[in-house]
């Protein structure tokens, strides 16, 4: 076994590869650039060593750096995550060489499917399912069109070396081919640097499935089930479960006969990744297709762990090691359900914008990945919660930056329990308690899809958050019990707040009986949101709008984090802040304000008047931090409404910003190759 391991990667997948070396007693070394020189991983590990600037293609891309990080330190492996190096063929190669063994599959096979045309032939080949599609390099955009219309709209045209949603446009008629196809191909140069494109058909009601595989390197290799990954945005994954609610047991055999096969035909071992494509219209669960192999650890593994109580990571140190598999495909079952979240840094209340900048405040639910043996016997699930259990897997620490550099994934929060309705309800649990300030993040909208009735039901495809939030997030549904709990709480907390303010001052009644002028009132007048309610606080209950509210509230002056609990018993964990005059409080997947009035001033209506903010409608505002790639207009020219302005790169994607209203441009303040801020103004119509 090694004795020692290099990390040739950053953030929580540092982390978790580092914390499950600890525990095989590998020591650990850790490279990181400018921006990651405090961040936790290099913390943990036994030796760090610092590679270069903060731009990944001038530090964790450089495989030279990577490797005399190794001779420098002594490091007899790495193990390269996912991303940067993973599936660069030229970085096993080079490893090779200089006697470092690489934690990951043979070359061979990291060059047969690193190529999404030659990959497909080889399925192909194999004898596993494959879309329709060209096979093959397309010329220009014309030949694009023409491919298209042959094998018939909708179509898919993807970036041939791309990955994690990258350089990938839908196309439902010729004029989306036209749009689409150059800058799919400048996606795929820029960040694979190969802009080869291919077109493949669509499939209707897509669900994605894949079938993790695990091989060592004395030809046994084994399916461990599937993970249900189809609830996307922008084809890059947000929830990963397993095993999926679609996938029935003769489905399962049959999919994961045909990834082995395909991984047995390139001499794979260590673990990877089949990525199938399933037609949800099929209710025989027999149309599914190979979509690629992702031959690296995939962000989605925890889930799987938790249902097999197999330690991937450990499984690769070891197959990398020479060892052979402990186990065999009958000792593959499934236990329970689990459900993972990706808790990123975008604002999907401004559609899902990204968003970087220092976490001022970062609470997650549970302090880390820790195993719990109590928990049905298994490990690698977390902490035990009720009959489940919760797991946060993370690279960031509070006060730390979430930079532009690198992708804006914050946590993994994975669940796990008996059934997968209560592995959501700890998910929605967990949710309510994780805390993040200073920037944009995605946990409301979590916890919405977490409660959403489709969700629920299992009716899912790759166009779910499409379909269900066609025009965007505004919080997750919020019931009438729930809005009068949420107003008495706030109640409640404004008569703590507005006593404490007046036992201070002096003004408040006192404990020797006399009777005071400033007594705090009881009766209020809750504005939640747009609505109003009446409430009359009693000892244990308040009544609202006439109906009676058991339950209690922790919250006290200085909180930031408190529970609420109904007469049901159910609890909510809230997110308490005390903004002006006024109360924001968060649960449930929903932001809500609240200003708290005396009832006896509630005639006065000028004091709940809103203000109505400026109108935007004539400036193009950059959504985000990023590049200016391309000005699609120039002053003086008339536009149409949906027509392309201004195109903006992000986190390695290009975002296109489009005329709101038809208008005459006039006048532009940014050049193409300038880096924006957020709200920086683009252009102004007159």
């Amino acid at each position: 076994m090694f004795q020692k391991i290099l990390i040739a990667n950053r953030g929580e997948i540092a982390c978790r590869v580092i914390t499950t070396a600890r525990k095989m007693g590998i020591k650990t070394v850790a490279v990181y650039s400018d921006a990651d020189a405090r961040a936790p991983f290099v913390a943990m590990a036994d030796e760090a060593v610092h590679i270069g600037p903060s731009p990944a293609a001038e530090s964790y891309l450089i495989a030279d750096k990577i490797i005399a990080a190794c001779k420098q330190t002594g490091a007899e492996a790495v193990h390269p995550g996912y991303g940067f190096l993973s599936e660069r063929t030229s970085f096993a190669e080079a490893l090779a060489k200089e006697n470092i063994a690489f934690i990951g599959p043979p070359v061979g096979a990291i060059a047969a499917m690193g190529d999404k045309i030659e990959s497909k032939k080889l399925a192909k080949e194999a004898g596993v399912n494959v879309v329709p599609g060209f096979v093959g390099e397309i010329e220009d955009t014309e030949h694009a069109v023409r491919i298209s219309t042959e094998i018939g709209y909708p179509v898919m045209m993807k970036a041939s070396a791309g990955g994690g949603g990258k350089g990938m446009r839908l196309a439902y008629n010729e004029a989306d081919v036209r749009e689409g196809f150059e800058s799919v191909k400048r996606e795929g140069l820029n960040s694979f640097g190969d802009d080869r494109v291919f077109i493949e058909k669509f499939i209707l009601n897509p669900r994605h499935i894949e079938i993790q595989i695990l091989g060592d390197q004395h030809g046994n290799i084994l399916y461990l089930n599937e993970r249900e990954c189809s609830i996307q945005r922008r084809h890059q994954k947000v929830v990963e479960e397993a095993p999926s609610p679609f996938v029935t047991p003769k489905m399962r055999k049959a999919m994961g006969e045909q990834c082995v096969a395909l991984s047995r035909a390139v001499g794979y071992y260590s673990a990877g990744t089949v990525e199938l494509i399933v037609s949800g219209a099929d209710p025989t669960g027999e149309s599914f297709y190979f979509l690629e192999m992702n031959t690296r650890l995939q962000v989605e593994h925890p889930v799987t762990e938790a249902i097999t109580g197999i330690d991937l990571v450990e499984q690769m140190i070891r197959v990398a090691a020479g060892e052979k598999l402990a186990m065999t495909q009958d000792d593959i079952g499934i236990d329970g359900w689990a459900i993972e979240n990706r808790v990123y840094a975008e604002d999907p209340y401004r559609g899902f914008l990204p968003s970087t900048g220092r976490l001022v405040h970062y609470s997650p639910p549970l302090p880390g990945w820790q195993e719990d043996e109590t928990v049905a016997g298994k490990a690698r699930r977390g902490v035990a919660r009720g009959n489940g259990s919760v797991r946060v897997d993370d690279g960031v620490y509070e006060g730390g930056e979430v930079s532009r550099f690198y992708d804006p994934m914050i946590a993994k929060l994975i669940t796990w329990a008996p059934t997968r309705d209560e592995a959501a309800d700890l998910q929605i649990e967990a949710l309510d308690n994780f805390r993040i300030k200073g920037l944009g993040h995605n946990v409301d909208f979590l916890s919405a899809i977490m409660q959403h009735p489709r969700f629920r039901s299992g009716e899912l495809t790759t166009g779910f958050i499409a379909e269900e939030y066609p025009e965007g997030f505004h919080g997750a549904a919020t019931s009438d019990e729930v809005k009068r709990l949420l107003a008495a709480a706030c109640a409640g907390n404004e008569f703590t707040w507005a006593s404490r303010a007046r036992r201070i001052s002096g003004q408040l009644d006192g404990d020797d009986g006399r009777e005071g002028v400033l007594r705090v009132t009881t009766e209020w007048l809750v504005k939640l949101g747009d609505e109003r309610f009446t409430v009359t606080l009693g000892d244990g209950h308040a009544m609202v709008d006439g109906v009676r509210v058991e339950g209690t509230c922790d919250w006290r002056p200085g909180m930031v984090q408190a529970t609420a609990t109904d007469g049901t018993g159910q609890s909510y964990g809230l997110i308490v802040e005390r903004i002006g005059n006024q109360w924001k409080v968060t649960t449930r997947g929903a932001a809500h304000t609240a200003l708290v009035l005396p009832l006896r001033l509630a005639r006065h209506e000028s004091l709940m008047l809103e203000k109505v903010p400026p109108d935007l409608s004539r400036l193009l505002i950059c959504p985000m931090p990023g590049m200016l790639v391309k000005l699609h207009v120039a002053e003086g020219e008339t536009v149409q409404p949906g027509q392309p302005l201004a195109t903006v790169e992000a986190m390695k994607m290009e975002n296109i910003l489009r005329a709101e209203k038809e208008g005459v441009i006039a006048k532009i303040n940014a050049a193409e190759g300038e880096s924006l801020a957020v709200d920086a103004v683009i252009l102004e119509l007159e």
